[in-house]
């Protein structure tokens, strides 16, 4: 049976919402899990720190190392995969979940928002998949999985929020050249994408709207442990994937026990067509 049970994970942004719940999808598993993330301290504003991330994966039935590290800062992103490293010997899994998101257009949105984007969305994902490449290559099966959505150069998907749009295609397009780059060194390179919106706090702040049409973030967590198990990653890499398309793929057909208001109509993501 597929598992990533003594697999380690490298997650960025695990303190909460999504990256979170692919924690603990690897936990029940009894995978090593590096949660990798700024928040450390309890803030009002925001649920969810590091250490309390950490204590539900142990208790999910993982093994955790819970590590401060701010994506956008180099020399903390190779002290935290240090320490990832000597605690659990290497790193078979970076997934790139961290990531900011601003939707104002050019005349509103402030010019600190832009660069938060795209120093987490862009640079972060860069040092992050840099700084694991060493001890990747040591893995059986090494994988970076980027949560970044397919590129569609409709120019409904640049109206209005036209740096958001960027930066995480800009994350795309990373993935994809480091699928090309790893290739020969055996090492895989996808990107991940709801098809609808995911129940979290970044919705909460910026489309507070589709809080009623959004799934839970479980959806995407179930559709990540599929696509690294059940995909023969030395020879799939370089790909843009919906959560729901793995799912299927899968042989999972229902969704209702991921809508986060039973009964609701979920909606299309940005970037999503269809």
């Amino acid at each position: 049976m597929n598992t990533l049970s003594g697999k380690t994970l490298y997650l960025t942004g695990a303190s909460r919402g999504i990256g979170k719940a692919i924690a603990l999808r690897a936990a029940r598993d009894g995978a090593n899990v590096v949660i990798a993330a700024k928040t450390s301290e309890a803030d009002p504003r925001l649920p969810g720190t590091i250490h309390e991330a950490a204590r539900e994966v142990k208790a999910a039935g993982g093994q955790v190392l819970a590590v401060m590290m701010d994506a956008r800062d180099a020399a903390q992103v190779a002290a935290a995969v240090a320490a990832a490293v000597e605690r659990f010997g290497g790193i078979d899994i970076l997934i790139n979940n961290a990531s900011a998101i601003a939707l104002g257009g050019v005349a509103a949105l402030a010019i600190k928002r832009y660069d938060l984007m795209f120093d987490i969305n862009v640079r972060g994902s860069y040092l992050c998949a840099k700084a694991c490449l060493p001890h990747r290559m040591k893995s059986l099966n090494p994988h970076i999985l980027t949560l970044s959505p397919p590129i569609d150069l409709d120019p409904k998907w640049f109206a209005g929020h036209s740096a958001y749009t960027a930066s995480t295609y800009a994350m795309s397009m990373i993935s994809l050249g480091l699928s090309q780059e790893l290739r020969s060194h055996g090492i895989a390179a996808n990107s991940l994408w709801p098809r609808t919106f995911i129940a979290t706090a970044a919705l909460n702040v910026a489309r507070p709207e589709q809080a009623l049409t959004a799934r839970t973030p479980e959806i995407m967590a179930e559709a990540a442990w599929h696509m690294l198990l059940t995909r023969p990653l030395r020879e799939y890499t370089g790909y843009f994937v919906l959560d729901e398309s793995v799912l299927r793929e899968a042989g999972i057909t229902d969704f209702s026990g991921y809508l986060a208001v039973p009964g609701a109509t979920s909606a299309l993501d940005l970037f999503v067509t269809d």
